[in-house]
């Protein structure tokens, strides 16, 4: 039987392009999973090896679905050969239980390691550089400017009720409320 695995990092992110690509290459079975690559206990994933047995054909678009580094990838490939399930890597092609195909697996492995490396890298010196700048704020960017929540928060002062101060700005009442606490925290 041929199975499919596709896996994304984050919830944001959209399976299609993958599912699409294990579809099109004849897998009778897909396990989808959002769930980030670096922890090796992955729900979807673990369902889908004890599953697997001999003769199957397990099926993923690129290697670093499996693993995000050499050592895990090693592992669960291996034991895939160890259980008679053949790997294929759309990207790569089919991995075989040789000493070429092992070094092959081995090269492909460090080089998907090596490439996350160098984004969380390049991520953590973006991030450094942000931070230099005078109005660097830490998370996800404020959805209402300054001049809204100023606005707001004097409408609020003038005797308006949250509702009508939502009604009329369109900031929740729970966020204006925030707002002023922060306000009179900072103050």
């Amino acid at each position: 039987m041929k199975y499919g695995y596709a896996r994304v990092s984050t919830v944001a992110q959209d399976l299609t392009v993958q599912t699409n690509h294990l579809e099109s290459e004849g897998c009778e079975v897909i396990y989808k999973e959002k769930f980030t690559g670096t922890k090796t206990d992955r729900p979807e994933f673990n369902h889908l090896l004890s599953e697997l047995k001999e003769g199957d054909t397990l099926v993923v678009t690129k290697l670093d679905r499996l693993a995000r580094n050499t050592k895990e990838g090693i592992e669960i490939i291996e034991g895939l050969f160890g259980k008679g399930v053949k790997v294929h890597v759309l990207n790569v092609g089919l991995l075989e239980d040789t000493t070429m195909g092992k070094f092959f697996l081995q090269t492909m492995l460090a080089v998907a390691e090596m490439e996350r490396n160098m984004i969380v890298e390049r991520t953590q010196e973006g991030k450094a550089l942000a931070k230099q700048s005078a109005d660097y704020r830490e998370g996800r960017p404020r959805k209402y400017s300054k001049k809204q929540v100023d606005h707001a928060l004097g409408l609020l002062n003038e005797g308006h009720t949250y509702r009508e101060v939502e009604a009329k700005t369109g900031i929740p009442k729970r966020t204006l409320i925030r707002y002023k606490n922060e306000r009179e925290s900072a103050q």
